[in-house]
């Protein structure tokens, strides 16, 4: 557990008017989802690792407030929510601390009960309820979520596929916030809960007795904290319908992801976990990410943002491209976005068994169109895959596991400059009288992102061409060939050898 500290005091006098601009020094502790303190370089309890949680599952009919539980319990907002019905499709998982104890949560999808048979939508919700179903069947505790008001239909339904999982239900009935509609809410009281109890998501009426309720059903004596080691995340980005997630579930041995011909299924980030070559992995299954313009519906608008905010909490992306429709304008965007963040990038030919031509000719030109249209990634690893099939996913592992090394490799700074020296030995930086200037030392700044600082007399002077040059012999040299390095040049009149130690 994180070590508990003294809450500070955040009252502070008036800042007289020339202080009053001055940024703020940041504090030396976090704050974890129960709103205790702990060191900047320990770890949360809720982003540990674990092994044995007990598994609690949130369901209800479309728009009870699922994904607003889900995220209160969670103290962060991790599932999109919105007024319109059957935002959720994918469940949605997530650690949570509830009562100090770690578990396993999950927001499902809304139970419909009317569905227009035939179509491509009521496909989708039997896909949503299907899954739903499967998850409360696993469940250890079931969070039966009720709306106050009039007892619908789907409600009813819903209850009675409810009674071979009574022993573990726990019926919270939403929207009553201050004692609101707490009359109508009790009509719920004669279908026999053995829990019962009145909350409001939204704003946090009696969660804490439901979270009492919650953990009091939960066996934690399985639960294990695992090694600190951290999982290679990876974020699978694309245009809709390009087999991402038939990849997710694919990795993840798993049906997680809802997988359909319905273009824009995923709306949710939708994580999964999975081992290979002794190597622990995460994957974010995102989104498809369309044209700006030809995003209309708000859902939408906050699936492609919560899409690309994958790119914070990544280490390496997948750029799913349908080897058969070929790239999109779209395609350049998202890897910019990726590249200028410092993510290890690989370009996914999917659905390559769908090619009439599968050969290595094909995989060839294949990979010289990616690089005319990509001009600056010809470092970054062009796959070709088939998700469905599975052809191809090892050679994708492989190819991740590498790119992870070089994105935590730590060079040491006498190693550095050693280098360094051989490069500027090897190829001297160009003379001129207007653009003098002496390189003097170099250091890594950062890993993933791989970052590393160049100190030179007159750094505003060192021509592109060569700054280009000192970037290739670092990839090159030093064992970064597939993944963005950021170089900056930085002034210092000080030699190496001669700074402070």
């Amino acid at each position: 557990m994180a070590k508990k500290k003294q809450k500070p005091d955040f009252s502070k006098p008036k800042q007289n008017e020339e202080l009053k601009n001055k940024p703020e020094e940041q504090p030396d502790f976090l704050i974890d989802s129960n709103g205790n303190y702990f060191e900047e370089d320990e770890v949360a309890p809720e982003d540990k690792e674990y092994e044995g949680l007990p598994l609690v599952v949130i369901a209800g009919r479309p728009n009870v407030g699922k994904s607003t539980l889900f995220n209160r319990f969670l103290h962060k907002r991790v599932a999109i929510t919105n007024d319109q019905p059957g935002v959720t499709r994918d469940p949605v998982e997530a650690t949570a601390i509830i009562n100090d104890k770690p578990v396993h949560l999950v927001d499902t999808g809304g139970y419909k009960l009317t569905r227009d048979i035939g179509t491509k939508e009521a496909e989708l919700d039997d896909y949503v309820v299907e899954r739903s179903l499967d998850m409360i069947q696993k469940a250890d505790v079931v969070i039966l979520l009720l709306e106050a008001g009039v007892i619908t239909g789907e409600d009813e339904e819903f209850i009675i596929k409810m009674r071979p999982y009574w022993n573990k239900l726990i019926a919270a009935v939403n929207k009553t916030e201050g004692g609101k509609n707490e009359a109508e809410a009790w009509n719920y009281a004669k279908y026999g809960f053995d829990e019962l109890i009145f909350i409001s998501a939204e704003h946090g009426d009696r969660i804490s007795e439901l979270s009492d309720l919650v953990t009091s059903r939960c066996d934690f004596s399985k639960v294990k904290v695992l090694s600190a080691d951290r999982p290679i995340k990876i974020a699978i980005l694309g245009k809709p319908n390009t087999g991402k997630s038939t990849l997710s579930n694919r990795l993840t041995h798993t049906e997680n992801s809802i997988v359909c011909d319905y273009a824009g299924t995923t709306r949710d980030v939708v994580e999964g976990e999975f081992e290979y070559g002794g190597r622990h992995f995460r994957v974010l299954d995102t989104a498809g990410i369309r044209r700006k313009a030809k995003v209309t519906d708000d859902v939408e608008y906050y699936s492609v943002n919560r899409a690309i905010k994958t790119l914070d909490e990544c280490d390496v992306v997948y750029l799913m491209i349908d080897a058969v429709e070929g790239l999109a304008e779209q395609d350049k965007k998202i890897c910019s976005l990726a590249f200028e963040k410092g993510r290890g990038i690989i370009f996914v030919l999917n659905k390559w068994d769908l090619r009439e031509e599968q050969n290595q000719k094909a995989v060839k030109a294949a990979r010289e169109w990616i690089n005319i249209m990509f001009g600056q990634m010809d470092f970054a690893p062009i796959l070709p895959l088939s998700a469905l099939e599975g052809k191809g996913v090892k050679d994708l592992l492989n190819t991740t596991i590498e790119l992870y090394e070089q994105l935590t490799r730590k060079i040491g700074t006498s190693s550095l400059n050693n280098a360094l020296q051989d490069w500027l030995d090897r190829y001297p930086p160009p003379a001129s009288k207007t653009a003098h200037f002496k390189i003097r030392y170099m250091t890594q700044a950062s890993t993933n992102p791989v970052s590393f600082v160049i100190f030179a007399t007159r750094p505003e002077v060192v021509p592109e061409p060569y700054v280009t040059y000192l970037k290739n012999r670092i990839r090159e040299d030093l064992g970064y060939d597939h993944i963005p390095v950021l170089l900056e040049m930085k002034g210092s009149r000080t030699k190496w050898e001669d700074r402070e130690r």
